[in-house]
């Protein structure tokens, strides 16, 4: 059987904090704000991934309540969600996600995004896709208050 997931993310910049998306640091006046290091697009993958078999959201799993995840690397979030998943049977078959921000650019970054994050899950680095947008200057985004991430993702369940 074949599920799909779709997952969406939003953190606001904020200053004093790195930039960390798809597990890269990226050079910027700005990070973003989070429990954890606030890996936007890395949370929207968890999501999609956990929506698939039904499992909750990064929230359930990795509460912002619970110390154990301040500050905590998105990647290992995104491995122990895969791990989950494949606890009940199911397997990624592939991850498409959009990044919308307008700074800094991403193209620089990307093969590099794709390439921990297929690390993270397991998988070919051609299972995974980053892609960014901007929101031609429109709403928070566009303003450059925060960054936002939608993500799919497609699962091959064994049992079910």
């Amino acid at each position: 059987m074949i599920r799909v997931g779709c997952g969406f993310d939003v953190h606001a910049f904020a200053v004093g904090r790195r930039l960390v998306l798809g597990g890269v640091e990226i050079a910027h006046s700005h990070g973003l704000t989070g429990h954890s290091d606030a890996d936007v697009l890395t949370h929207a993958i968890c999501d999609a991934l956990l929506g698939t078999l039904g499992l909750g959201d990064i929230g359930v799993h990795f509460p912002d309540s619970d110390n154990a995840h301040k500050d905590a690397d998105s990647l290992t979030l995104l491995t122990q969600t895969v791990n989950t998943l494949r606890e009940a049977g199911g397997y990624v078959v592939n991850v498409d996600v959009s990044v919308a921000l307008q700074y800094p650019k991403l193209a620089p970054y990307a093969c590099a995004m794709r390439e921990r994050l297929a690390d993270a899950m397991n998988i070919k680095l051609s299972q995974v896709s980053v892609k960014a947008t901007t929101t031609e200057k429109l709403g928070f985004v566009g303003r450059e208050e925060g960054i936002a991430a939608f993500a799919v993702a497609l699962v091959e369940v064994t049992d079910d």
